[in-house]
């Protein structure tokens, strides 16, 4: 084989690596496809759902805590130039703060 990807155009080496990629997708889509009904008939003998167990079912035992959402926050500062603007107090200052602050503000002045 090694003689005959010597002997072989840029055009038919090509032609081979795109069979190979077509292949090796071809290959990952059908090991995918087997773990997943594995998975689901272990999950079907032992009486779970995949969602039970990593979605977000309302069947969820109180022994696992439920994933929190984000929750917005309050902003802590505002901009007394453009009312508009605020920040949390979380993360990198915003421009507007750096400037207040260097113009001689407090922080304390910036408060909501």
């Amino acid at each position: 084989m090694a003689n005959d990807l010597e002997n072989m155009s840029h055009a038919e080496l090509q032609a081979i690596v795109e069979k190979a990629q077509q292949r090796i997708v071809q290959l990952q889509r059908s090991r995918r496809s087997e773990i997943r009904t594995k998975v689901n008939n272990l999950l079907k003998a032992e009486g779970f759902t995949f969602d039970e167990l990593y979605g977000n079912s309302s069947k969820r035992s109180g022994a696992e805590p439920a994933i929190k959402a984000r929750t917005t926050v309050k902003p802590k500062y505002r901009n007394p130039a453009d009312a508009t603007q605020t920040w949390t107090g979380r993360g990198k200052r915003p421009r507007w703060f750096e400037a207040a602050v260097r113009a001689g503000k407090k922080e304390s002045d910036l408060r909501v």
